[in-house]
């Protein structure tokens, strides 16, 4: 099955400012996180993926990330949006500083029982709950697997430059873990993580991943077991690869 490689955006001025952008428009890179994206761009290049698609969310500061790796990626690869990639709405949460919302009861609940979280409403951005961003989100993932799948066969590989809680509750899913358990992971600016879907299970390729070669990501030429199946004992580990 295709393998999806999850993009975190580069670092943007509401991250350094330390505001909730969510989906406020005109949340752009600063200049580290558009090193950040072009690097990754170079990371993918060399690696020689066979990158089919780069899927990003709407919004700006994932727009960006997204063209300044394709950049760098053959002119074939094919671009695009979806909404499902979006960033959680945080509702009235939305523009305030990270530090103010910290001192919320709310808060406790997002860090302990996100599964209980729904964000307050405001006139100017709907809200919804973490658990409709996670549903959302892997909808996305499904649909675009299937299209890829289809259209470009199960060796394809496609990136999605998502958000840190949509990636988060993404690998969550993939894990087994209960979306209460999903802050434990970390998903840094600009970082990789890597998920192959098969017919009977996801398997988690990498996490977080912030550099180093990527070329173990190229599908084997001859897989040692079924479709779906772990290799008991836990394999040899990508060809060529030290450590």
């Amino acid at each position: 099955m295709p393998t999806v490689i999850f993009v975190r955006h580069g670092r943007s001025s509401a991250n350094t400012s330390g505001v909730l952008a969510g989906w406020m428009p005109g949340v752009f890179l600063d200049e580290t996180g558009e090193a950040q994206a072009a690097a990754l761009g170079q990371r993918l290049a060399s690696a020689v993926l066979p990158v089919a698609e780069v899927v990003s969310s709407p919004l700006d500061r994932c727009v960006q990330t997204a063209d300044l790796l394709a950049a760098a990626l053959p002119a074939r690869v094919a671009r695009s949006v979806h909404d499902g990639f979006g960033e959680c709405r945080y509702g009235a949460w939305t523009g305030r500083p990270i530090s103010e919302l910290a001192r919320e009861e709310l808060w406790k609940v997002v860090q302990d029982r996100p599964s209980e979280a729904r964000f307050p409403d405001s006139a100017a951005y709907p809200a919804e709950s973490m658990v409709e961003m996670q549903e959302r989100a892997l909808r996305a993932v499904r649909e675009t697997d299937a299209r890829i799948l289809e259209t470009h066969g199960k060796d394809a590989v496609w990136v999605a430059v998502s958000h840190g809680d949509v990636i988060k509750s993404i690998l969550s899913h993939a894990t087994g873990a209960h979306l209460d358990d999903f802050q434990r992971i970390n998903v840094d600016p600009a970082s990789v993580s890597v998920v192959r879907y098969t017919s009977r299970k996801p398997f988690v390729l990498r996490l977080n991943d912030v550099g180093g070669d990527l070329a173990g990501l190229r599908p084997p030429e001859k897989p040692a077991a079924e479709e779906g199946d772990a290799v008991v004992g836990g394999g040899a580990g990508a060809p060529d690869a030290v450590g």
